[in-house]
């Protein structure tokens, strides 16, 4: 008896980097899982190599009419007692069978994708009480959310490998280059910081545009666009501060994941990092669209070093209470065994 995850996207992100994180924590735990994903060559390897049967299916558009029988008939060979869908082109192709099927949400999506649907899992508090005001059942709502782990044997970065001085104070902003993740906030908040430089690690369509406007203020040559990256933790053990302006954010895993490596953080007030963050105490949170106070949180933890230690430590029992690999997959098992996956 197993569960089956179905991922319909085909990029790299914050999402899809999450849901192999995911699987593997829970085959460590010992689920019996399978995937049926979009294809991507490299989420194909770390699934095999985590032992972790995999089908590449289309996961099209409206005219798709052969990845949700080809789920089925994959689901079938497996076993499976739980169908969790991730997104909603996960969702939208997820058959219906003698399996219980979950959609797992991460922002607030609509839920046109997810009728019939026997169960939803939100990442945030915020989301789950979105989705009951949707008219979703509450006893059909559970939240739970990311975990975030520093792998013991992460190393920093060599900064001189990416042209970066070793004593400078430095920034990492981390996340899609969107204009949801705000990077231009943190390239004007840069302008204030002239002792500092910022890493900028991810992709997506601003990268031409984000280049030009570092060029045009004149912090071009302090800023390394570090495109996508396998060593995210390795990028949180060199950084100084984590700054992460983003305009919209459900959750903001960055949050969590730079508490997880003893990483001060200075968000901007958006949904998820306003909910997470207990101002002043494991974390600052400063304005939406105010590069001005950004920066002033930025240079604040860069001159305490008494404060970023304690917000470390702050952000480090945050994240051992309620994100932790094990509190979470608990959870995770939990919900499976209710619908006999376990």
């Amino acid at each position: 008896m197993s569960v089956l995850h179905l991922l319909g996207t085909a990029g790299e992100g914050g999402a899809e980097t999450y849901f192999v994180d995911l699987v593997k924590a829970l085959k460590r735990a010992g689920v019996p899982e399978a995937c049926a994903i979009r294809g991507n060559t490299a989420r194909e390897t770390r699934l095999a190599r985590a032992g972790v049967p995999v089908k590449v299916l289309r996961f099209g558009g409206p005219i798709d009419i052969l990845t949700r029988p080809a789920a089925a008939g994959f689901a079938s060979l497996q076993k499976t007692k739980v169908a969790l869908a991730w997104m909603n082109r996960a969702a939208r192709h997820t058959p219906r069978g003698p399996w219980a099927r979950i959609g797992r949400l991460g922002g607030y999506y609509s839920l046109k994708y997810y009728r019939g649907f026997d169960h939803l899992v939100a990442n945030t508090e915020d989301i789950a009480e979105w989705i009951v005001s949707q008219g979703w059942p509450a006893g059909k709502v559970s939240c739970i959310p990311n975990f975030a782990a520093a792998p013991p044997q992460a190393e920093a970065v060599d900064r001189a490998s990416l042209a970066t001085p070793p004593d400078v104070p430095l920034l990492l902003a981390m996340g899609r280059l969107h204009e949801n993740k705000a990077h231009d906030v943190s390239l004007q908040a840069l302008v204030q910081l002239p002792d500092a430089w910022l890493w900028i690690a991810g992709v997506g369509p601003l990268e031409a545009k984000l280049r030009g406007m570092a060029e045009a203020l004149g912090v071009a040559d302090r800023v390394r666009f570090l495109g996508w990256r396998t060593d995210a933790s390795a990028l949180y053990r060199t950084a100084d501060v984590c700054i992460f302006p983003s305009r919209f954010e459900p959750l903001g895993n960055v949050v969590i994941q730079a508490w997880a490596h003893g990483l001060p953080v200075v968000a901007a007030a958006s949904q998820g990092p306003g909910a997470l963050i207990r101002e002043g105490q494991d974390g600052l949170l400063v304005p939406i669209d105010d590069p001005d106070a950004l920066a002033g949180g930025a240079r604040r933890l860069l001159a305490d070093q008494a404060l970023r230690a304690r917000f470390a430590r702050a952000g480090a029992a945050r994240v051992e209470a309620e994100f932790s690999e094990a509190a979470v997959v608990g959870q995770w098992k939990a919900l499976f065994a209710d619908f006999g996956g376990l």
